[in-house]
């Protein structure tokens, strides 16, 4: 099998197209959710903190040209916005299992039994006369 056409029917598979799907959602819902962070939630922090500033939070060590800077307040940040990420996902994924579940608790209707059937032709049967 020649290399092009093994790619296409790579690359046409359901599952990748899925996953790419899913990485583009994924990055949009990223973008909503760091909005929610650093535009809501971290001003909210700030404040609760006395309007402490997380990304410009940092540690110089050295001096001159060659000092280092650690920037652990953007480390926090960061963190933060994984850990709402992280929540925000757990909700999804516990909505969509709660949804399915419901879907497979749905018992199907119950086929009568032979003995039911034949209970029920007995009955109409008495019924007639």
């Amino acid at each position: 099998m020649g290399f092009v056409k093994e790619f296409k029917e790579f690359a046409m598979k359901g599952n990748v197209m899925d996953m790419a799907v899913g990485v583009i959602i994924g990055g949009a819902f990223g973008k909503i959710v760091s909005s929610l962070v650093d535009d809501v939630l971290m001003p909210a922090i700030g404040m609760l903190t006395g309007n402490v500033d997380f990304n410009g939070l940092a540690l110089k060590i050295g001096e001159g040209e060659g000092a280092a800077v650690l920037k652990y307040g953007t480390f926090i940040q960061n963190v933060i916005d994984f850990l709402i990420i992280a929540l925000c996902i757990f909700l999804m994924i516990k909505g969509m299992n709660k949804l399915t579940k419901k879907k497979e608790e749905e018992p199907a209707p119950a086929e009568p039994s032979n003995e039911e059937k034949l209970l029920g032709e007995i009955r109409d049967l008495l019924k007639k006369d």
